[in-house]
Parts: structure tokens; C-alpha cells; sequence
């Protein structure tokens, strides 16, 4: 690969996650039980799943990728800074309303996970404005690392993976769902806490603006 290819290269990685988010929710929405008048089999249906299950993990994965080649080569670009950040909220966005859809999280959840990630969106891109970067911070990597995860255990449950499953499953004598949801409500409280974080450490980027 020549220099001007590299160059383009997590730029390239970043439109392929948002082409495979769109081939995501199409696939995603392939379902027997709800597309019944075009006869679509429960096989085809479950087998679509897991293809839209292995892309997302599939999506996942180049949102790490294309930061760790941009910071490693130095291959930042105005492209990337613009395209990058709209591609992760795309990717949020299509797996999380998915999760309602399915009924593996409560709508008000998505709610305020989306808020977040906008309002924070719009403060990175304030800074960018005056000239700074904010980059994410421990609690912000935290963040999203127990979001991949909430969506690996959703997606195994929602393809019943090796016969996992959140909705009826048990820990013992304690509903899985109960210990799922438990779950849900710490990642929505560690993503609230993250978002006020990257507000409180740059006021300075709007105070004197309010």
C-alpha cells in the first residue's frame, strides 16, 4: 500500500462502518414475526440476525481500528474529524433502537444514552471551533467499553446464542432479566457521569458564552 493509500485509509475504514450500520438495521429488521406477508421463513429470519449480529461486532471493531491508525501514523485529516465522531453517534443510534425494538432496553434509556452523546458531540465540536481537541478520557473509554459489551450480550441473547437467553434465563433463583437490567442502569448512569465530566473539566469552552 503506497503512502497516499495509507493516508486514506481510516477515512476508508470510517465510511465502511457506516455502510455496514445500514446493511445492519436492514438485516436486523428481517424478522418472521413481524414481516409475515412476504413469507419469510424463521431460518432465513435467524440467519439474517446472525449476520447482522457479526456485522455490528464487525462495525465495533473499525470504530477501534481507524482511532488507533489516525493516532499511530498520524493520519489525521478534516475528513476523518467530521466523518469519525458522525459514524460512532450512527452506530449508536441504529444498535441501540434496535435494542428497544427487540425489547432489550426501555426507550427512556436510549433517550438519555443519545442525549449524551449529541450534547458531548456538540461541546467536541465547540472546542474544535477555538482551535482545541477534546479527547476521551478514562471514564469516557469506560464508557463505551460497557456499551460494546451491553451490545455483544444483547446480541447473543437476541440470536440465542448456544441457548442464551435474557428474557427467560435464570442466575440461580434471580431472573436474568432483573440482573440484565440492573446492568442497563449502571451503564446509563456511568454514561450520564461521563458526559457531566467532559462539561465540567472545559468550562471554560462555553461559560462565558452563558
Amino acid at each position: 500500500m503506497n503512502i497516499f493509500d495509507m493516508k486514506r485509509l481510516p477515512n476508508r475504514i470510517t465510511i465502511s462502518r457506516i455502510v455496514m450500520i445500514f446493511i445492519f438495521v436492514i438485516l436486523a429488521n428481517i424478522d418472521s414475526s413481524k414481516i409475515n406477508f412476504m413469507n419469510i421463513s424463521a431460518n432465513l429470519s435467524w440467519s439474517c440476525h446472525v449476520t447482522a449480529y457479526i456485522i455490528a461486532i464487525l462495525a465495533g471493531f473499525t470504530d477501534i481500528l481507524d482511532g488507533w491508525l489516525a493516532r499511530k501514523y498520524n493520519l489525521v485529516s478534516d475528513f476523518g474529524a467530521l466523518m469519525d465522531p458522525l459514524a460512532d453517534k450512527i452506530f449508536v443510534v441504529a444498535t441501540f433502537i434496535m435494542l428497544v425494538d427487540y425489547g432489550y432496553m426501555s426507550a427512556w434509556m436510549v433517550v438519555v444514552v443519545l442525549s449524551r452523546e449529541f450534547l458531548v458531540t456538540g461541546l467536541r465540536l465547540l472546542a474544535v471551533k477555538k482551535g482545541q481537541v477534546i479527547s476521551a478520557d478514562k471514564w469516557g473509554k469506560l464508557k463505551t467499553a460497557l456499551q460494546m459489551l451491553m451490545l455483544l450480550i444483547a446480541g447473543s441473547s437476541w440470536i440465542d446464542l448456544f441457548g442464551f437467553d435474557l428474557k427467560k434465563g435464570y442466575v440461580g433463583s434471580i431472573p436474568l432479566w432483573n440482573v440484565w437490567y440492573g446492568f442497563l442502569l449502571i451503564i446509563v448512569a456511568m454514561t450520564v457521569a461521563s458526559g457531566i465530566g467532559y462539561f465540567a473539566k472545559n468550562t471554560h469552552l462555553y461559560a462565558e458564552s452563558t
